[in-house]
């Protein structure tokens, strides 16, 4: 491009009224996307705060003005708008991300996609963005004939993403930072720096928590499971059909074990041999996180689920005093009484299995199974009526539970004979 060439200046008044004529038409666009997009990462079980505005004129003819200039500097031709109508969905974890624009790549067609900042280094500044131009549906186009747009803007950010952005919109963009301005352009390189550093922390939690979280769903699932086969047929026939947990040998992505050099690291680890039954190696572990200095609710824990792996090995005696531990480390914990009083039924002491039960529900009476599996334990002992009080206690909770409605069926038949 000629560099003596001038564009022609735009005409202010007559793009104004364009701008007004197609105002109303871009309006109700801007809302048809926000549904849509909601609706798309809602698909995903997401759940990103979603904004969106119209450019303003007054800022849409400072941009046109600009873009002009710089082209005339650069010696080039003039970039198109392409942000009239933008939005922005803002993220609580930088894996939200990737996982917000797949949903989007899914409900529309992308033009085109610029990940600001990923090539800026440490020692600078600047916000980062992921921005996508979504090229308006055809549909759309039909329906609001004045649009007169191809693309709209969309900006995918962290929370703390957008924090940053806004601030530097404040201080750098509109004060214009001067190359003389070093001790501030130092100060805000390093706050965005910190900022950056925040959102891998939190994602590098947030994963440690799913993953955390996927284990001990597991091991719940697998004790339950065995609670189910080692008492439930001593009242009536019944296969277990909880779920087993994996095999020794299965192996799940992204869970392996992970070279534990902290407490967390440490109950990943005992967590991940549990769930694959390897019983042993879960139990030695949690004895090794046992011999640290650990605060009284944390050893709670820990004891907690080191009985259930003595439970899963049939260990019971020790598994009681596991269970008996915790509860001395944390009297609240209702479910250590629970687990407790199920080792007891297991074993046979119902009239301790009783105490326990009892003891879970003065802490929370609102569970099903500790209800239920007290009816139980008065059922072996032959305490019909209160097994019968029990099992409509614990109906009150789960209306439609199959194994509580036929023990109160069994318990009916003993009190009419």
């Amino acid at each position: 491009m000629d560099n003596d060439r001038i564009e022609p200046i735009p005409d202010r008044s007559r793009l104004e009224a364009d701008y007004r004529l197609r105002e109303d038409s871009r309006r109700s666009l801007l809302g048809i996307l926000e549904r849509r997009m909601k609706a798309a990462v809602e698909r995903k079980g997401l759940h990103p705060t979603i904004k969106g505005r119209i450019k303003s004129f007054d800022s849409l003819y400072r941009k046109r003005l600009r873009i002009l200039r710089q082209a005339r500097e650069s010696g080039t031709a003039p970039g198109r708008l392409t942000d009239i109508v933008g939005l922005r969905l803002v993220c609580p974890f930088l894996g939200d991300l990737v996982a917000v624009e797949s949903a989007l790549r899914e409900e529309f067609s992308i033009a085109e996609v610029e990940r600001k900042g990923a090539d800026r280094s440490f020692r600078e500044f600047g916000y980062e963005s992921i921005h996508l131009l979504i090229v308006v549906p055809e549909q759309l186009e039909k329906e609001l004939p004045d649009l007169d747009l191809e693309v709209v803007e969309v900006q995918l950010r962290t929370i703390l993403q957008e924090a940053w952005a806004e601030v530097e919109h404040e201080l750098v963009y509109k004060a214009e930072l001067t190359p003389f301005d070093e001790p501030m352009k130092r100060k805000l390189a390093a706050l965005n720096a910190n900022l950056s550093l925040s959102d891998i922390i939190f994602q590098e939690i947030r994963d440690y928590q799913h993953r955390l979280g996927y284990e001990l769903n597991s091991r719940r699932d697998s004790f339950y499971a065995k609670i189910e086969e080692a008492i439930d047929g001593s009242v009536f026939s019944k296969a277990a059909d909880g779920p087993a947990g994996p095999r020794e040998d299965e192996e799940i992505d992204g869970l392996p074990t992970s070279g534990a050099i902290t407490i967390d690291d440490l109950l990943l680890d005992a967590l991940y041999a549990h769930n694959r039954r390897n019983y042993s190696l879960a139990i030695d572990i949690y004895s090794s996180i046992l011999e640290s200095d650990l605060a009284p609710a944390l050893a709670a824990v820990v004891h907690k689920h080191r009985g259930m792996a003595f439970f899963s090995e049939s260990r019971y005696d020790e598994a009681i005093a596991d269970f008996g531990r915790a509860l001395e480390l944390n009297p609240n914990c209702y479910k250590s009484a629970y687990f407790r009083g199920v080792t007891r039924s297991v074993t046979g002491e119902y009239g301790s299995g009783i105490d326990d039960f009892s003891r879970s529900l003065r802490i929370n009476p609102y569970q099903f199974f500790a209800l239920y599996r007290r009816a139980q334990c008065y059922w072996h002992i032959g305490d019909f009526p209160k097994a019968l009080s029990d099992c409509e206690e614990s109906l009150k909770i789960d209306p439609v539970n199959h194994e509580a409605h036929e023990l109160k069926r069994l318990v009916l038949e003993k009190l009419r004979m």
